[in-house]
């Protein structure tokens, strides 16, 4: 097996949630790789996230847009980039459904503008040979659509069918990322993930607002009858599986990572609710702030990807298990919402 070494790494959207957690992965590896974070720092995205990362000296942060090709462009050249990994996306449904076209300019357009600088600028200007460059796209397990709750779990062979604004924007930016593999030979893997949580998730998101609303007593919102289900994987695995696919993965290839940890939204509530009880006792349980509230408008059932792929493959798997993964993430945000 062919062992890839990234040496200078542009990451997209590094001062988002999934991002911002990679970087401090990556910086804390003793490959000397040299990064530079490129983020427009939206509502979503935070300095605050890097403070105090580890090889600092390594890391160079640019705030701008993935749409504007001249930057871009800039960015490979003057950084000598051989590498890029392209989490930068709009991704809350509901927003998505509010503002569509934000998400089609942001992870269409955007996804395009990086590719299409790689291809220049590796192939045209540098003449890199392919085995000397990467991109990868992350992705996510909405593309897939929505699956009942005995159907199988999705692969990296599941047609995909997207059933919002947001997840038809990354099914396009994916078909765009393979479509630039298979036409010009770029260097390209892309995953697609399940629901992550770990620190530095945006509040807007379902395990933070539990956490924070539990700690602030206020009502939690339950969409629906709260039924509907999701795979949860903690962040620093999914950072350890986009290492494993950068270093082995296979060009060209699709691979799904999730944690076989899948929740339906009504029992994962409870269970959060229940454990912030018991560690921050308060007059009755938290359990009693759930509320459910008007159905999100096409809101998916069920999301699940398959793992053996990527396992059998790349010799990747989970190691972080919910439990611990939910006593780090509580800790996080009750440092943050008690300050």
């Amino acid at each position: 097996m062919t062992i890839y070494q990234p040496r200078h790494m542009l990451v997209t959207g590094g001062a988002g949630f999934i991002g911002a957690n990679f970087i401090q992965h990556v910086l804390a590896q003793n490959a000397p790789i040299h990064l530079v974070n490129l983020d427009k720092l939206t509502y979503a995205g935070s300095l605050s996230h890097l403070e105090h990362l580890p090889h600092a000296e390594r890391y160079h942060f640019i705030q701008g847009d993935i749409t504007d090709a001249a930057l871009v462009q800039h960015l490979l050249r003057h950084h000598r980039i051989d590498t890029i990994v392209h989490f930068a996306a709009e991704s809350h449904v509901d927003r998505s459904i509010a503002s569509p076209l934000t998400f089609v300019e942001t992870n269409v357009v955007g996804t395009a503008v990086l590719l299409e600088a790689a291809r220049h600028v590796w192939f045209e200007e540098n003449a890199l040979p392919a085995a000397q460059c990467r991109f990868h796209h992350v992705s996510t397990d909405e593309v897939f659509g929505s699956l009942g709750l005995d159907s199988p779990a999705c692969t990296d062979t599941t047609a995909y069918q997207p059933r919002s604004p947001y997840s038809a924007s990354k099914a396009g930016s994916d078909h765009l990322a393979l479509a630039y593999y298979h036409t010009y030979g770029l260097p390209v893997t892309l995953s697609n993930c399940s629901n992550n949580y770990g620190p530095y998730q945006h509040d807007e998101k379902f395990i933070p607002t539990i956490i924070r609303c539990c700690l602030q007593a206020k009502r939690i919102p339950i969409y629906g009858q709260g039924n509907n289900c999701r795979d949860w994987l903690y962040v620093d695995d999914h950072c350890q599986a986009i290492t494993a696919i950068l270093r082995s993965g296979n060009i060209g290839q699709r691979y799904t990572i999730g944690a076989n940890n899948e929740w339906d939204n009504n029992a994962l509530a409870h269970y959060l609710c229940e454990q912030m009880y018991r560690l921050f006792p308060a007059a009755s349980p938290y359990t009693t702030l759930l509320d459910h509230v008007t159905d999100r408008p096409g809101h998916d059932f069920r999301y699940a990807v398959s793992t053996e792929k990527i396992q059998t493959e790349l010799g990747w798997s989970p190691c972080t298990s919910f439990e611990a993964g939910l006593r780090k993430t509580i800790e996080f945000y009750r440092m943050r919402y008690t300050q």
